[in-house]
């Protein structure tokens, strides 16, 4: 039922031409492209989810990269965030390997389903409230979707907001609202929400977020999710 269910859920994302903005920068970076990557075809659509129907852990970033999903077609797929990020779940045995370059390297996920608060690339990284909104009920449907469900993963503070909310949408209130931190833990009706520092250049250059830190959150998650 969740293949099926994902698979139509995919088709509609991919489709989806709800928020004018964003639909208008996706294309544009898709056209004008940068120079290390002026050969290459864009995708310049919205990026659905990717990973394991049968997951017990569900992976929630922020959005695609302009340079990065929105020119693969992937989450998380062809930027600097995305080898970061895949490097951790190769090595806690969440992902059959450590890099993630293109839709046709090869690269499966076991027991994790990757996802965001927002599907297409966002002007400076930042969607606005009303566009998060209309796109947050893809989110919660593919939490309805993923029956095995137990362990949502909030890959940042605005990755951590829209969880929250897709949850509350879902008859999962949280009351008062949990505070974001890296390993922050709560349970949420039947699930718990585990917080990350984002996997950005920014964090990952500084020391914020090591590669450590991030395997602990994950090797957390599996151990919630058993």
């Amino acid at each position: 039922m969740s293949d099926r269910t994902l698979a139509v859920l995919t088709r509609e994302i991919v489709s989806c031409r709800a928020c004018p903005r964003l639909v208008a920068w996706r294309e544009r970076v898709a056209r004008e492209k940068v120079a290390r990557f002026s050969q290459q075809s864009y995708w310049g659509k919205p990026v659905p989810g990717f990973g394991d129907p049968q997951a017990r852990i569900l992976v929630v970033g922020l959005a695609p990269a302009a340079h990065g999903g929105n020119r693969t077609g992937r989450i998380f797929t062809g930027d600097r965030s995305g080898d970061f990020l895949f490097s951790s779940l190769h090595r806690t045995g969440l992902a059959n390997q450590p890099t993630s370059e293109s839709r046709g390297d090869g690269l499966e996920l076991s027991g994790a389903y990757l996802s965001a608060v927002n599907r297409c690339a966002p002007p400076g990284n930042k969607p606005t409230p009303q566009e998060r909104d209309r796109c947050l009920p893809f989110l919660e449907r593919e939490i309805t979707a993923l029956g095995r469900l137990r362990v949502v993963v909030a890959l940042g503070a605005f990755a951590w907001d829209g969880t929250l909310r897709a949850l509350s949408a879902l008859g999962h209130p949280s009351r008062p609202r949990p505070r974001f931190g890296h390993l922050a833990e709560v349970l949420v009706g039947s699930f718990v929400v585990l917080g990350s520092y984002h996997p950005s250049q920014q964090n990952t250059f500084t020391g914020t977020l090591t590669g450590e830190m991030l395997d602990a959150v994950f090797l957390r998650a599996l151990a919630l999710a058993r």
